[in-house]
């Protein structure tokens, strides 16, 4: 028989968690603000983070420690830099060296905790970044070894390029994607997985490349959530139009800014709908001359990017989130967009597609450049022919997120995925995959309701 407890004491790995930053790292920072609302959480994140945390009003010591892994850490990222070219490319590339430095800041942890792990001052140990399922823990068998249970996630990554796109692959500079599986022979790959008490899967790509050994550890907790703190306004106002279409993200390949250009270029010649793409990044100058190509300048607006504690203001000036990203993992963005009340217009392959339900919005099934290009246009029309319908979908978006999709609404998921390690529930948590996507709702995403309403 389940029973209440007192809040368990948690050692939180945030290796990557500022408060300052943004995607990661703001991501990490969040989460683990939350979980220490629902557990005696003591955080130990890298030595680059300390400052921003102490700005925050944590307290080194009782709150965080600051590993310096700098020496291991600090010459890797000078080559990887190299290797990728610099910012914005490389990703696979940039796990794959984050992965060896990681390696050293386990070590220096072990150094400075297993002391404390032996003598049982927590009850479990919960690494919450790095994300990538690609980057082994050497933690999970010590820690097995002593009894001290090991939680990973949400664990996210991994999503395979769709086909079609390699020409994209190579702008991004991908090429360890080509060979990423080559990550199961590094140490510690099958030990992590063997011995981990439960790994909480960000994705259904993520949970589909976990082998069926292992089925019995996961747990779906999809990876992003909103802070209801820095989206506060929403849109109200009558719809009319031009319809009013905003996309968020770098200029780069993958993300399809200039696919959604293409799919736009007939309304916007009408003067049935305008686009405001917000960011940066190396197609800036190729996606305005795209526009002088397509005879839509004065519908498309590019005045850079937006600080992140401005981009609610940004938002609020649009009524739909277009974003035909063909490889999004977690895409916070999307939620962040919906909790201000656009209606989001997303491609169902990633993380869009399961935050984005059919009352909220649009999942755009994947396929050819050309097959995006006319799936969006046809949604973007059905929108322009109907514009009333925003009023309602705009309003189950916001409730959307702000009911199942918060960094409190994530810390509940996790705290009952410690009670289950802990023992102190029977059944293995169940959200549903997506959240609410199920015919019937399961007993934790009954109890996930009733605790967020």
């Amino acid at each position: 028989m389940e029973t209440e407890s007192s809040k368990p004491r948690v050692l939180l790995i945030a290796e990557a968690a500022n408060p300052q930053w943004v995607s990661v790292p703001l991501e990490g920072w969040s989460h683990s603000r939350a979980i220490a609302g629902i557990a005696e959480a003591h955080v130990v994140t890298q030595i680059r983070n300390r400052d921003a945390f102490i700005e925050a009003g944590l307290i080194e010591g009782q709150d965080f420690t600051a590993i310096d892994s700098q020496k291991v850490a600090g010459p890797l990222s000078e080559l990887a830099y190299k290797i990728r070219g610099g910012h914005g490319k490389g990703w696979t590339t940039l796990m794959a060296f984050n992965a060896l430095s990681y390696y050293y800041f386990e070590r220096q942890l072990w150094k400075r905790f297993g002391a404390d792990l032996k003598a049982g001052r927590f009850d479990l140990v919960h690494r919450l970044t790095p994300l990538s399922p690609t980057t082994p823990s050497l933690l999970a068998k010590k820690l097995h070894r002593i009894g001290v249970p090991f939680v990973l996630g949400p664990l996210n990554g991994g999503l395979p390029w769709p086909k079609g796109f390699d020409q994209a692959r190579r702008r991004e500079r991908e090429w360890l994607s080509y060979v990423r599986s080559i990550y199961k022979f590094m140490p510690g790959y099958r030990a992590t997985r063997k011995f981990a008490s439960a790994m909480m899967i960000g994705s259904r790509a993520t949970f589909e490349q976990m082998s069926d050994r292992y089925s019995a550890q996961c747990v779906y907790v999809p990876e992003n959530a909103v802070d209801p703190k820095r989206f506060t306004r929403f849109v109200d106002r009558s719809i009319s139009l031009p319809l009013k279409l905003a996309f968020v993200g770098r200029f780069v390949p993958y993300k399809g800014a200039d696919m959604l250009l293409e799919a736009a270029a007939p309304l916007i010649r009408q003067g049935q709908v305008t686009v405001d793409l917000i960011g940066e990044g190396p197609m800036e100058q190729s996606l305005r001359e795209l526009a002088c190509q397509l005879d839509i300048v004065a519908g498309v607006k590019m005045d850079g990017w937006v600080a992140h504690d401005q981009l609610q203001d940004r938002l609020m000036q649009s009524d739909v989130f277009a974003f035909p990203s063909i490889r999004e993992f977690g895409g916070a963005v999307v939620l962040e967009a919906m909790a201000v009340g656009l209606v989001p217009v997303v491609i169902d392959y990633g993380g869009p597609g399961e935050l984005v339900s059919a009352q909220t919005g649009f999942a755009i099934p994947i396929g050819s450049r050309d097959q995006i290009i006319a799936r969006f246009r046809k949604a973007i029309e059905q929108l322009v022919a109907s514009p009333e319908r925003l009023e309602t979908m705009r309003h189950h978006a916001r409730q959307r997120v702000f009911k199942y999709f918060t960094w409190d609404a994530k810390a509940k998921q996790v705290l009952e995925v410690y009670r289950w390690v802990l023992g102190q529930r029977m059944a293995k948590p169940d959200f549903g995959m997506p959240l609410l996507d199920l015919p019937q709702e399961s007993e934790s995403v009954r109890e996930l309701v009733g605790v967020c309403r």
